[in-house]
């Protein structure tokens, strides 16, 4: 299946006139895993965590298939812990880190030896990340995210 960013930046499947659209580079993969909310680690700090004790738990979040995986991949990015962070050094090497991690598998199962990622802070609050995804075949696959802690401004 196509994602495809549609005239109000947001992110949906891609239709044609026989139905789903397909695709076979790494663009859809790289939208999922950036832009899906992987599972808080337990000891992250969640964006809304003020310290208070809680009668309900403050979401995780996570996708709910990631309970069953057989080992310890899951799917997504911890970009979203970022949203309410200030505009620090500290919040751009974590953004690197967590998009690093949501890529992983592309090292993993072969299909790329290495990942490069830069991220530079835009307008206020904005940080523009690039990626570059080195295949296993000698190809370069390469995207840039404005806005990834916005989490719907994608761009190839």
């Amino acid at each position: 299946m196509k994602l495809v960013v549609t005239e109000s930046g947001m992110i949906d499947l891609g239709a044609g006139e026989g139905g789903l659209l397909k695709e076979d580079s790494l663009t859809t993969a790289v939208i999922i895993s950036l832009m899906t909310d992987r599972r808080a680690e337990p000891d992250d700090r969640l964006p809304e965590d003020d310290g208070r004790t809680r009668a309900i738990p403050l979401d995780r979040r996570g996708w709910a298939g990631d309970a069953l995986a057989t080992d310890s991949r899951r799917i997504g990015s911890r970009l979203w812990l970022l949203v309410r962070e200030k505009q620090t050094e500290e919040t751009r090497r974590r953004a690197i880190e967590y998009a690093r991690e949501a890529l992983q598998w592309t090292i993993d199962d072969g299909i790329a030896s290495r990942i490069t990622i830069t991220a530079e802070w835009g307008q206020i609050g904005r940080l523009n990340m690039q990626i570059v995804i080195y295949l296993i075949d000698g190809a370069v696959f390469s995207t840039t995210v404005n806005d990834v802690l916005k989490g719907d401004a994608y761009a190839v």
